[in-house]
């Protein structure tokens, strides 16, 4: 099976940044999309931002220059670089990939545990 693996959470004062990163592992013939969603207390889980294959990137508009997505492709690893942090991005923040597996070259949605960002203010 397919497993996500974050890391790089935790408490940052506002106006601080933090890095994220997920590991992609398992039986995995090529992955179509990695991304970050997140769950704040009281609210739905919304998307933060993904990378498809090919680098093309898109972010949320409340994340939009502030955020920023990358992908090591040798290493199945995204991070996600959060800068100018508000109180209003605390949230448990999930990775998210879109992924074909082996051996059955099934496409396949898996989902990380998740990772709690707390920004104080």
């Amino acid at each position: 099976q397919v497993q996500l693996v974050e890391s790089g959470g935790g408490l940052v004062q506002a106006g601080g940044s933090l890095r994220l990163s997920c590991t992609a592992s398992g039986s995995i013939l090529g992955i179509n999309r990695m991304g970050w969603y997140r769950q704040a207390p009281g609210k739905q889980r919304e998307l933060v931002a993904v990378i498809i294959s090919g680098g093309t990137t898109n972010c949320a508009d409340s994340v939009k220059g502030r955020f920023t997505i990358s992908r090591d492709n040798t290493k199945n690893t995204v991070s996600l670089q959060m800068n100018s942090l508000k109180a209003e991005d605390t949230a448990v923040y999930y990775c998210n990939a879109g992924v074909v597996a082996g051996p059955s070259f099934r496409d396949v949605e898996v989902w990380g545990q998740g990772t709690p960002v707390t920004v104080s203010s």
